[in-house]
């Protein structure tokens, strides 16, 4: 059985009109989970077994339909399902869905020819790269459709088997996603998708002693959660073996600017690492640092740049900006504005506008903070609202401090625009653990496969860096083969004898 869904009925609702339904699909229940995870179990070791290179050609074969075949269908439900227009939905469900297929292939090739190439006299040694004892469990978020697809190849390219739970409004996608891998000759059984209540399968899944790995994108707080279930169930002695965690979750990302910078060109840049994709990329811009002598030009090239984009559903190709995902975010940003247009500590630049009555729709929203504290520096929004402190330029060190321990405890990305490669060794050095990915003169929403690795550390998640073989390696459990050819002819050591 390839998706679990017996239970109840749940709808998710259009970002861009919410009066219509994008999917409905009954949410599985603990016994569908269960057998889900039989399933998964049953099919583990055929495709244990299976050789790599036949393993990989699914892969390379899914690739090619995602680009192909399912190209424009994959593109059409990742915008009407989340809100993307064409652009985002093209370079995500389109380009990087079929580049995590394809490089994720290069990746693990990279593992398998890893074997020692130092031996002493008459001994061999090699390393058998086995998959996880048990199953995986992959938790993907609404964002990126691509993202359900690396969660579930990485792990299944080393020969392990999956249970995936997308997040509800990424549910048509992920089926699609799902589909395409079957058609590509991906065995039954070794991916199952189970839909619904993230409380219910996760307890589940975390109840079972074959669980062997997480890997997981969401928030901070729901990776916290779901670790200290994982401690509680190690306490007991619960689990087969020690299961692994792999998670990239929330950022707090931050634009610095030097005196140096160019303005016009940071200012685009600023727009877009904003408020594409209405700012809920895991890297989205969300609060900036400005020099004093900058911030007028700065603020006006934001102004000129935002006058021109269009805030519209992503059916109308003029549109850059889209809606939000659903009514919790909608409320939560919109809550936060009506909060900040009040707040004397702030001044609204431009937008602080808002109209939820056919979509949850956000107008890209601006604000410069009177004081360095202020609570929008540490407070995640996951929207298109920036805060921005402008410094005076002699101050450039101290605010190097500030960004650091700002940020809410999260280090994802951030960048310095900088034409003084002092300053930017100086920021590089001195922000060394405040972004797991650092830019420098480029926005921080710009990671590209085969590229640019991607992940945070700190809050933002385990820095097992997407993109690369250091993220598949999270999902093998190495053997080790040693090899003697020669006879042990004595017992005794010379200085005993």
């Amino acid at each position: 059985m390839d998706t679990r869904s017996s239970g109840q009925d749940t709808r998710t609702p259009m970002p861009s009109e919410h009066g219509t339904v994008m999917a409905e699909f009954p949410s599985a229940t603990e016994a569908d989970v269960q057998s889900a995870i039989t399933d998964a179990l049953e099919a583990k070791q055929a495709w244990g077994e299976m050789s790599f290179h036949d393993r990989a050609a699914i892969f390379l074969r899914a690739a090619d339909l995602v680009t192909g075949k399912y190209r424009y269908e994959l593109m059409a439900a990742t915008m009407l399902g989340q809100g993307k227009n064409v652009w985002q939905a093209e370079i995500d469900a389109a380009a990087e869905l079929a580049d995590f297929f394809r490089y994720n292939v290069s990746f693990a090739q990279e593992i398998y020819d890893k074997q020692p190439t130092v031996n002493s006299p008459s001994h061999h040694g090699r390393t058998d790269w086995r998959p996880l004892e048990g199953f995986v469990y992959s938790v993907s978020p609404f964002n990126f459709t691509a993202i359900g697809g690396n969660l579930v190849s990485a792990p299944a390219l080393m020969g392990n088997v999956v249970v995936w739970k997308p997040a509800p409004m990424n549910v048509y996608p992920s089926y699609l996603v799902h589909q395409i891998l079957l058609e590509a000759g991906l065995p039954e059984g070794v991916v199952q998708l189970v839909n619904g209540d993230a409380e219910t399968i996760t307890r589940t899944v975390l109840a079972h002693r074959e669980f062997a790995a997480l890997s997981f994108i969401g928030s901070s707080d729901v990776f916290r959660s779901i670790c200290a279930q994982i401690g509680q169930g190690l306490g007991e002695k619960r689990y087969r073996e020690f299961p692994r965690t792999v998670g990239e979750t929330s950022g707090k990302n931050f634009h610095l600017l030097h005196p140096s910078a160019d303005v016009q060109n940071a200012a685009k840049h600023s727009v877009r690492a904003g408020f594409e994709y209405a700012g809920q990329k895991c890297s989205a811009l969300s609060r900036m640092y400005v020099p004093q002598s900058q911030a007028s030009t700065f603020f006006s090239e934001m102004k000129k740049e935002l006058a021109r984009i269009e805030v519209g559903p992503p059916e109308v190709f003029s549109a850059f900006t889209g809606p939000v995902i659903d009514q919790k975010a909608f409320d939560r940003v919109s809550k936060a504005i009506d909060t900040s247009n009040e707040d004397d500590r702030l001044e609204r630049i431009v937008g602080g506008t808002y109209d939820g009555s056919k979509g949850f729709f956000i107008d890209p929203t601006i604000y410069v903070s009177k004081v360095p504290d202020h609570p929008l520096f540490d407070t995640e929004l996951f929207g298109p609202v920036l805060i921005a402190y402008v410094y005076p330029d002699a101050e450039f060190d101290r605010v190097l401090e500030l960004i650091d321990k700002q940020g809410g405890g999260l280090a994802l990305t951030g960048n310095i625009f900088s034409n003084d490669q002092r300053a930017i060794r100086k920021a590089e050095d001195r922000l060394r653990y405040a972004a797991g990915n650092f830019y420098i003169n480029c926005k921080i929403t710009a990671a590209v496969i085969g590229q640019q690795t991607f992940g945070g550390s700190r809050g933002s998640g385990t820095c097992d860096k997407a993109g690369s073989s250091g993220l598949m390696m999270r999902f093998t459990a190495p053997r080790t083969l040693k090899e003697e050819y020669n006879k042990l002819e004595e017992v005794l050591y010379p200085s005993n004898i």
